[in-house]
């Protein structure tokens, strides 16, 4: 029986541009157990819902996470309006989605260009950031920013989509399918890609829910939840919306439930975009959230699901802002993923739950 050790991974190393440090208890080559230590980067933006107004904070809230910047802004909001009673117009609910779906896209292609560069695959990382660049271009070009957009308000949106920019939008991201399907199929095809991860980092559907996991994360365990699913907003008026899941429960798994939604995204912003109605895009808000009211929302960021509170005093400063992130929700999972893993595999099981610090230490 070999010696155990503590080994420390992180906080700085090349996985994550993101600060997470992990106590690894290893035996020999072998993983017994992973604790997560947070709390490197911790920014108290919940605080400050006390000394900026309700319409200000969603600048605050937009800044949680450069990647996930368009869904917290939009949930965010969603949370306020449910707060003050508010009803925004169908067009702007319409936009909304289409740019949440735009930003799921950028996330996933993102985690597929690391994933490609933690592989070796120097090209294919670049050739996944070259498609991304043109979905920021679409941010750019209906938003005015390609990482925070501040296009979201309390009432509905900022900014329109005219009809030819929409129709913009379908042909680009038909290109953008046809090279994504090859990139994937050279990626996940790819035998040593298949054999370091297929068998790694198992997580049965049993523990999945027993561990609350979300998001991508958990649907790879075959967990059959997702809260566009609900029907929320646009989301109630796509035909048909279908959950992406896996029973093999493995990174393998996981890699292939994000490149599949990817393509999901797309059909849905193709969807939304032919069937957007006419009309306004905002109302106007005025007055403040009464004192001691509470409201609650859930928004599928790209990780998985996010909740949202809010809790108002009567002013326009909140009482309490509180978002529970799907990174928050899934440390738990990743630690059971972990277990038992050997040393090498650290790194991949880690990518593949593509956990968000910037989100989770708010």
């Amino acid at each position: 029986m070999g010696q155990k050790t503590i080994i420390p991974f992180g906080p700085q190393h090349p996985v994550l541009p993101e600060p997470i440090h992990l106590d690894l208890v290893v035996e020999d080559e072998v993983v017994l157990e992973a604790v997560p230590q947070i709390g490197f980067i911790h920014r108290g933006l919940e605080r400050l819902v006390r000394t900026k107004d309700y319409n200000q904070f969603i600048y605050v809230a937009e800044r949680i996470c450069g990647i996930c910047a368009f869904g917290h802004s939009m949930g965010y909001a969603e949370t306020i309006e449910k707060l003050m009673g508010v009803e925004i117009p169908k067009r702007a609910e319409y936009l909304r989605v289409i740019w949440h779906e735009l930003s799921r896209i950028h996330s996933h292609i993102l985690w597929l260009g690391l994933a490609a560069d933690a592989f070796g695959h120097e090209a294919l990382f670049m050739h996944c950031w070259r498609l991304r660049e043109r979905v920021l271009d679409l941010f750019e070009k209906t938003t005015g920013g390609r990482v925070i957009f501040s296009v979201v308000k309390v009432g509905g949106v900022n900014r329109d989509i005219d009809r030819g920019t929409l129709d913009e939008f379908v042909r680009v991201l038909e290109g953008i399918k046809d090279e994504y399907n090859q990139i994937c199929n050279a990626f996940l095809k790819d035998p040593s890609v298949y054999n370091r991860t297929a068998g790694v980092g198992v997580i049965p559907t049993e523990d999945a829910l027993g561990l609350s996991m979300v998001g991508p994360f958990a649907r790879a365990s075959n967990v059959n939840y997702d809260v566009r699913m609900l029907g929320n907003g646009a989301y109630g008026d796509l035909s048909d919306f279908k959950l992406i899941t896996s029973e093999n429960c493995d990174c393998y798994a996981r890699m292939e439930v994000r490149a599949a939604e990817v393509v999901q995204s797309i059909e849905i912003i193709e969807e939304l975009a032919a069937k957007i109605p006419d009309g306004d895009i905002a109302v106007p808000v005025k007055g403040a959230p009464a004192d001691g009211a509470e409201a609650c929302n859930s928004l599928e960021q790209p990780r998985g699901e996010c909740y949202y509170f809010a809790k108002g005093n009567g002013t326009k400063n909140l009482e309490r802002m509180r978002m529970r992130t799907p990174t928050s929700q899934n440390l738990a999972g990743m630690a059971v993923a972990l277990k038992g893993c050997d040393i090498a595999d650290v790194n991949m099981i880690v990518l593949t739950i593509d956990p968000c610090i910037s989100c989770t230490e708010r």
